[in-house]
């Protein structure tokens, strides 16, 4: 049996989670208890089931762990997802679909139920493929099909993200390589308001830094050590690539990096913050 265990902090995007699995195929149960897991799977015949376990159920939760290592031990193939994003962007998305915080009870604020929750689900986020889905809007989230596209994947699945370290790490990072150093064309008032991704810009950094020796040297450290993660049956990588903004030198690395993995790996390219100003 292929068995996606789903996890994640209220508001992550769980539920369109579970419908992009359900419409992969998969046999969903939505907030099962994890006590009664091993029944559920031992009673079905379907060869893919998907289970939401979350903060809903607090009191089972510290069995997942063992749970995973117990259903692996008798030959399922146990994949466990946890969607996470930032404290900020869960706020956001409350207040905008107005909905209440499931732990938002007994006078705790939403900062206070959403680090309650964290706290829950400390033991579950440790053994979990991590996908943070912070950039994506309430009506982005809807129409998102990361998890189905994740879970579908017969080769290791490949993320390479830009992204500015004023907005912060992304949470589901691997690998994150800090390209800083290397000068930065928003001090060139022509280029600016240009990305990494346009000729003006690639044409920079390729005559003016040494933009081209960085991406050769990650793309020798990735190519040595990836192997090893498919050795270990990872589903997913995230290498993030940051500059200071995210628009500029980051999107430049990663697009590279993406182009030259492409041939070998099922490649993801994501520009976190090109967006913002």
């Amino acid at each position: 049996m292929r068995l996606v265990l789903l996890s994640g902090v209220s508001g992550s995007g769980k539920s369109v989670a579970l419908k992009a699995l359900e419409d992969a195929g998969f046999f969903c149960i939505d907030n099962l208890p994890a006590s009664m897991i091993h029944d559920l799977v031992a009673s079905r015949t379907e060869p893919k089931v998907a289970i939401s376990a979350d903060a809903r159920s607090p009191e089972t939760l510290s069995q997942l762990p063992e749970i995973v290592a117990r259903e692996r031990e008798r030959g399922n193939e146990v994949d466990v997802i946890f969607l996470d994003a930032t404290d900020e962007s869960l706020v956001r998305r409350f207040s905008e679909t107005r909905r209440p915080h499931p732990l938002a009870r007994e006078g705790r604020t939403i900062h206070e139920a959403i680090s309650q929750e964290r706290k829950l689900l400390e033991s579950v986020a440790e053994i979990g493929q991590r996908i943070d889905t912070s950039a994506l809007t309430p009506s982005q989230l809807r129409g998102w099909d990361g998890v189905r596209a994740l879970v579908s994947r017969a080769r290791l699945s490949l993320a390479f993200t830009s992204f500015g370290f004023k907005g912060g790490v992304p949470l589901d990072a691997d690998f994150v390589f800090d390209v800083r150093f290397l000068p930065n064309p928003h001090y060139d008032p022509k280029l600016r308001p240009l990305t990494g991704a346009d000729p003006e810009v690639i044409a920079y950094l390729e005559r003016e830094t040494e933009a081209g020796v960085v991406v050769e040297d990650i793309q020798r450290f990735l190519q040595r050590w990836l192997p090893k993660y498919v050795l270990d049956q990872r589903a997913s990588l995230t290498v993030a690539i940051g500059c200071t903004g995210g628009r500029h030198r980051s999107v430049y690395v990663a697009s590279q990096l993406a182009e030259r993995f492409g041939a070998d790996y099922d490649v993801i390219l994501r520009h976190r913050d090109v967006w913002k100003i």
